[in-house]
């Protein structure tokens, strides 16, 4: 590990480091750390100047990030270290209570492939994830761009890290037209040709904060941004427009019939997903075969309910989720087993405890629709 800290001759003595760096034009990465230095964002996982970068709060934070907003990340990350503040605490937690806790935060195999992750580290590394990127690619869930952030921001390694807003502030310094994805190795090297072999962690990190804060996807902040002077797609007015995209095929639909079954104790019934596959691992209300086809009827539809001889009722209206590849439509039935409990694969659940289980939030739409369009 590296501490990263401004060096003590100033900014001045990070200018002229940068400066005679073969970057160009005008010493950008110099520009930017400066600009960095000043308005730095703080963040739960991101470490003062000075301060030692824990590799565990960056592997941590990076994972949550994908596909996820900052502002989501941050309960769910001071939750984790609040229950598992070392990586070794994280590898001896039962998987369920880690799915528990990331319930919410969607695209669960991270969660799965995190505690993989914490399991190896601890167990064959000894607690200390490894400073290489070959290590790192080795580890369950971490790919190019993981390991690149944890390279540079937990190490101070030069690497480059690419995520959207990187390819965004790329495609606009450069004015690079071609659309996304064919572009991304275009975009890849203009990245590379910038980051310095001083401050790398840092340089990283303002690259993050400058996508994010002034050059975002619509109305980018162009006068405020240090690379404004050398910015392509300002002089040619059309920064707003890049990067440019492959125009996406409609998503397909699927649907599904939900069975919402309570026991006499009014306990709810659920069941585990298969480890493999969507959602997998989660606990889940009992549902059809996802498929595209017409919602089957309520008759049909009971061939795959939870428990034989139940009176079910279909519910009005339908629950409406978007995942990555597909939009989900989910029409809701309820029904009451005689007794209390029932059904091998079947959990029951309290209401008042259904946010203890790691139910994703799908699942959570559907027993929230049944709990308002009920009896």
């Amino acid at each position: 590990m590296s501490v990263r800290s401004l060096p003590k001759t100033g900014i001045k003595a990070d200018r002229k480091g940068a400066d005679q760096h073969p970057h160009p034009p005008g010493g950008l990465p110099s520009l930017l750390l400066d600009w960095y230095d000043r308005h730095r964002r703080v963040l739960p996982w991101r470490f003062a100047p000075g301060d030692v970068a824990d590799p565990y709060r960056v592997w941590l934070s990076e994972i949550m990030l994908q596909q996820t907003t900052v502002a989501t990340v941050g309960p769910y990350f001071q939750n984790f270290l609040d229950r598992w503040p070392t990586v070794q605490d994280l590898a001896a937690a039962e998987l369920d209570d880690v799915l528990r806790a990331w319930a919410g935060l969607g695209y669960y195999a991270r969660a799965r492939n995190l505690h993989k992750c914490a399991v190896v580290v601890a167990g064959r590394h000894g607690g200390q994830f490894p400073e290489t990127e070959e290590g790192l690619l080795s580890l369950p869930g971490i790919g190019a761009y993981t390991a690149a952030a944890i390279l540079a921001i937990a190490f101070d390694k030069p690497a480059t890290a690419m995520d959207g807003n990187v390819e965004r502030v790329m495609a606009r310094l450069h004015a690079v037209t071609d659309p996304l994805p064919g572009s991304k190795p275009t975009l890849r090297a203009h990245a590379a040709s910038l980051v310095p072999d001083r401050r790398p962690g840092d340089y990283t990190q303002a690259l993050f904060d400058l996508g994010a804060t002034l050059c975002a996807p619509r109305k980018p902040r162009c006068i405020l941004c240090p690379w404004s002077a050398a910015c392509e797609a300002r002089k040619q007015g059309i920064a707003e427009d890049l990067p440019a995209k492959t125009a996406k095929a409609a998503k397909p639909t699927r649907r599904a019939v939900a069975f919402v079954l309570t026991d006499a104790r009014g306990h709810v019934a659920l069941r585990r997903r298969p480890e493999k596959g969507l959602l997998g691992g989660m606990m889940e209300v009992p549902t059809t075969p996802w498929e595209a086809a017409p919602v089957p009827t309520l008759a049909s539809s009971t061939l795959h309910a939870p428990l034989a001889g139940i009176d079910w009722k279909m519910l009005p209206g339908t629950v409406r989720h978007t995942f990555t590849h597909f939009e989900f439509e989910i029409t809701v039935v309820t029904g009451r087993a005689a007794g209390a409990g029932g059904g091998v694969d079947l959990i029951w659940v309290a209401p008042d405890a259904l946010g203890d289980e790691a139910l994703p939030t799908v699942m959570m739409k559907i027993v929230r629709h049944a709990l308002a369009k009920g009896d």
